[in-house]
């Protein structure tokens, strides 16, 4: 018999909320059926039962989820539930976790709007990087709108109050119905090909959502993306957002505020260059009294009073350093005036006449060699004996060495 495997009641619940986590199905569901039981607790969380003719099903939608409602759920509507499936391990009971609450008769749209909305999303139509800067001084605008529209009405009322050197120039489409897609789209793309604005507003006034799907459209929204002019998406009112508002480079909350924000204030741009032109004649003024202290400064310093007492100075300083250098070479002229004197009675004491003068001769040979020794010379020889007073020339007779030790050797003959 094989051993059956023992549960604690939070291991178990923990594998059956392991098992439902786990189906893909259940993480990304619609249940449709009727509100029950509707409380919000002062958490901010809702819990409600979802029920039909058969059956029901508890759910929770949390604070951060119900705080995007448009409308206030009550106990008996019908709706459509949009979330996942899990188990509260605490009760051990399933429960749906709420994203979305879609009341009846909008809820087709709307999850429509939703799952477009998480396409365009994922393929990062939405990213900011591709956001391009809305120009700060248009020349031209081009509207694409309905032309009977009081959109268009508000955008040319207020582009011409606050900025009347734009040009406008309307591109008039259908804002509603199944032909405004197409539409709106094909305006946007001509507006591109033929480069007829530096930007581009496009929207309609408030209505129902049926009344603004034209801009939830995935057509609309991919020309919104592929254009290179900027675009400025005004849709509708303040709450109203489209797939368009996403795509958008900016969104403008009314075809008014679209305007306000594509051009600027004439106004208020005129202050700020009445403002900037008195800042800059501050600026000039405190410079040039700057310049005029700098000025007077350098006016009241001496060498400017009196150029030549400058030059007087420097002669006075070249005095002083002629007068050093004169000292200097004084000094090293005695100093070498010595050294000659020491090296001349040096070389006095070492010359030779001055050993004759002490009563020596020297004796050279023939070829006027100084003779050191006997053996340097011959009997017979010739030689010259240096006296003080002139020259003997003398011829050798005989030699006699002398022994160191006092004693003499035999004469040669």
């Amino acid at each position: 018999m094989t051993e059956r495997a023992v549960f604690t009641v939070s291991a178990l619940n923990g594998h059956i909320r392991a098992l439902l986590d786990g189906d893909d199905l259940l993480q990304s569901v619609a249940v449709r059926g009727e509100l029950s039981n509707y409380k919000i607790y002062p958490s901010g969380h809702h819990y409600f039962t979802l029920k039909d003719a058969e059956s029901s099903i508890r759910c929770v939608m949390f604070r951060s989820s119900a705080s995007r409602l448009r409308w206030t759920p009550e106990s008996g509507m019908s709706v459509t539930a949009c979330g996942r499936v899990s188990v509260y391990p605490r009760d051990g009971a399933y429960q749906l976790y709420c994203t979305e609450l879609i009341p009846q008769g909008t809820g087709d749209l709307q999850l429509a709007y939703e799952q477009l909305k998480k396409k365009l999303e994922a393929e990062g139509l939405f990213a900011p990087e591709h956001k391009k800067p809305i120009p700060r001084f248009p020349a031209r605008i081009a509207v694409v709108t309905s032309a009977a529209g009081a959109a268009v009405r508000d955008i040319i009322r207020v582009c011409g109050k606050r900025w009347p050197m734009a040009t406008l120039l309307v591109l008039p489409v259908r804002v509603q119905g199944t032909e405004a897609p197409p539409e709106i789209a094909g305006a946007l793309r001509y507006a591109n090909r033929w480069r007829v604005a530096d930007l581009i507003i496009t929207g309609r006034g408030g209505g129902s959502i049926e009344d603004l799907w034209a801009f939830n459209d995935e057509r609309v929204a991919r020309a919104i993306y592929e254009s290179e002019i900027p675009v400025i998406s005004a849709v509708g009112h303040e709450p109203d957002v489209t797939i368009a508002d996403y795509v958008a480079d900016l969104r403008a909350a009314t075809p008014s505020n679209a305007a306000e924000l594509a051009v600027p204030d004439e106004n208020e741009l005129r202050e700020t260059l009445a403002n900037a032109e008195a800042r800059c004649g501050q600026a000039v003024r405190k410079r040039l009294e700057l310049s005029r202290r700098r000025l007077e400064e350098l006016g009241s310093r001496r060498v400017l009073q009196s150029p030549t007492g400058y030059i007087d100075l420097k002669r006075m300083e070249l005095d002083v350093q002629r007068a050093g250098l004169l000292r200097a070479q004084e000094a090293r002229l005695a100093a070498a005036k010595q050294r000659h004197v020491r090296a001349a009675a040096s070389l006095d004491a070492l010359s030779p006449l001055k050993v004759l003068s002490r009563g020596y001769a020297v004796a050279e040979d023939g070829a006027g060699c100084v003779v050191r020794s006997v053996d340097d010379v011959a009997s017979g020889a010739p030689l010259r004996v240096i006296v003080p007073d002139g020259v003997l020339h003398c011829a050798v007779k005989d030699k006699e060495r002398r022994i160191t030790d006092g004693r003499a050797a035999g004469s040669e003959l």
